[in-house]
């Protein structure tokens, strides 16, 4: 069982509305709900408010928070979407009713549910003000507490604002467009590490910074999308390359349309089967010609390919059936 809670809040009795919570929730709850070919990915529950008579109120967040974290489910996400608040390093969610940020839910409190749930698996993702406190326990300074299984993925640091731009957070665009295949590997799994890499790589060191906390042995798949390659083409490279450290020979007779003169060598078909696939995990950056810039003019020219440094990364966990 994978549960979500996802939660937008762009109403404010007392703190100022926001704008662009609310579309950012439903963008994360959408992406998240199926794998990229329909199938079922996430159980989720919405705590979405856009006026008056949709407030998000603490006694509401904090209980289903708390059902969020009871029970032993494979995944148990949470994403937070609104003001945040930080007091003497303690971190707030803020909620609608709330007048200080403080009379908001405590991000300790947050950190201590899913510390002691017994789900496999605790993501925070949290898109607010100062929500890089989370994790952080006032007696420990700026070190973080967290038990074994759990991730926190906040938008800006403790010190920092989490921005806007065109109605969207920065952050939650990024995180979407991660969940949508940016952030995906070859096998199409799209990891909360990976997402991080996403979205460290787009901001400048000028920008917010995003946070990320984690204690786990092996990082969990968020979502799935369609892989840029079929395992099958994939797990050939432990037939087309015996080491990772040999060059493979090529002639013109892996080129299924070589130009004439062509010395006489024909196309074959097996070769050409080869080299379709070769010609894939090239364009992955999986193999590279040797002498040459590119894999046809290395089979005109009877030079050879090689595998990458990730190529040999990949016919490792093939060969030691990890994947």
């Amino acid at each position: 069982m994978r549960k979500a809670l996802i939660v937008g809040i762009n109403y404010y009795e007392h703190c100022g509305h926001l704008r662009g919570c609310v579309s950012d929730a439903l963008s994360v709850s959408q992406v998240l709900d199926r794998h990229e070919d329909g199938s079922k990915n996430f159980d989720i529950k919405e705590l979405i408010s856009t006026d008056v008579n949709s407030k998000v109120i603490k006694r509401n967040l904090k209980d289903s928070i708390l059902e969020l974290f009871n029970g032993d489910s494979e995944i148990a996400f949470l994403y937070f979407s609104g003001h945040g608040h930080v007091e003497s390093d303690t971190g707030y969610l803020v909620t609608s009713e709330c007048k200080d940020g403080d009379d908001g839910v405590s991000l300790e409190e947050v950190l201590k549910a899913a510390n002691e749930s017994k789900a496999k698996n605790k993501i925070l993702v949290l898109d607010s003000c100062f929500a890089g406190a989370a994790g952080n326990i006032a007696s420990l300074g700026d070190k973080a507490l967290l038990s074994e299984g759990m991730t926190i993925l906040t938008a800006s640091s403790k010190d920092q604002y989490a921005l806007e731009h065109n109605g969207s957070g920065v952050f939650t665009k990024l995180f979407v467009d991660a969940l949508s295949g940016g952030a995906a590997n070859l096998l199409g799994e799209i990891t909360p590490g990976s997402i991080y890499a996403h979205i460290d790589q787009s901001l400048g060191s000028w920008e917010q910074r995003p946070i990320f906390k984690t204690n786990v042995k092996r990082f969990t798949s968020l979502r799935k999308v369609k892989a840029p390659i079929s395992l099958t083409d994939l797990k050939m490279i432990s037939s087309l390359f015996s080491a990772p450290d040999i060059d493979f020979a090529l002639d013109p007779s892996f080129e299924p349309q070589p130009p004439a003169p062509n010395h006489g060598i024909q196309p074959d078909p097996e070769n050409n089967k080869k080299f379709a696939i070769l010609q894939k995990l090239n364009r992955l950056n999986l193999v590279k010609p040797v002498g040459e810039e590119h894999m046809y003019f290395a089979a005109m020219n009877s030079k050879s390919c090689r595998l990458t440094a990730l190529g040999e990364h990949y016919w490792k966990l093939i060969t030691s059936n990890k994947i």
